[in-house]
């Protein structure tokens, strides 16, 4: 598979050229791009781990209708596949469960993108529980090296922060906390302090930020 660079970024590029796949998405890459044989899927990762991007690209690939973005009524009035972003934050249960069984009985597909596990969270519908487990996990992991120094490199490149000595680099992509959310936030702290203090990144100074 053709490497590519990840895009994160706050531009909302969502292309495929944007994407870079490693060891951590390559198998929900595969199924959410690839795959045209899963019909009902839940996309689980972390704040930030690309689940809107590849949501992005199924909802192209399948010609399907974003919910909250097409009311919960249109949907219920169409026969295209759905999209749904934040399973525990864009509907409420009920909805949700008229739009899967709409799915169901009318043989669409239909992506729900979640940060939390279903077994996570109790519901008060559980005929809801029931349907939602019968749906195909896909996660996306928490980012490997390749992945982490890729995604790293994109967030700095779209602050305009240039990271010539390797030594730094290197400090920062064995200490960050490896997860998505902790390496936007990193960068955030760099870009503001380099717009606040415009002082020069060094070792130390990257201790503090760490």
């Amino acid at each position: 598979m053709k490497q590519k660079i990840f895009n994160f970024n706050f531009q909302k590029n969502y292309n495929y050229e944007d994407f870079f796949v490693s060891s951590s998405n390559s198998e929900a890459f595969d199924h959410i791009i690839n795959n045209n044989l899963i019909k009902y899927i839940i996309l689980k990762g972390s704040p930030k781990s690309g689940k809107t991007h590849l949501g992005l690209l199924w909802q192209k690939n399948n010609d399907a209708i974003r919910y909250n973005h097409s009311s919960y009524e249109d949907i219920l009035n169409q026969k295209k596949n759905i999209f749904i972003d934040n399973l525990f934050t864009e509907t409420n249960e009920e909805y949700l469960f008229h739009i899967i069984n709409h799915c169901y009985n009318n043989n669409l597909n239909i992506l729900i993108c979640s940060e939390l596990s279903i077994l996570q969270y109790n519901f008060k519908i559980k005929d809801l529980s029931s349907r939602l487990n019968s749906f195909h996990l896909i996660e996306i992991k928490e980012p490997d090296d390749k992945l982490l120094n890729n995604l790293l490199m994109k967030l700095l490149y779209d602050k305009q922060i240039i990271i010539k000595n390797e030594e730094i680099f290197s400090y920062i992509t064995k200490r960050i906390n490896r997860t998505y959310l902790d390496i936007y936030k990193f960068v955030e702290k760099i870009d503001k302090l380099s717009l606040e203090k415009k002082r020069q990144l060094t070792i130390p100074l990257i201790k503090e930020l760490l």
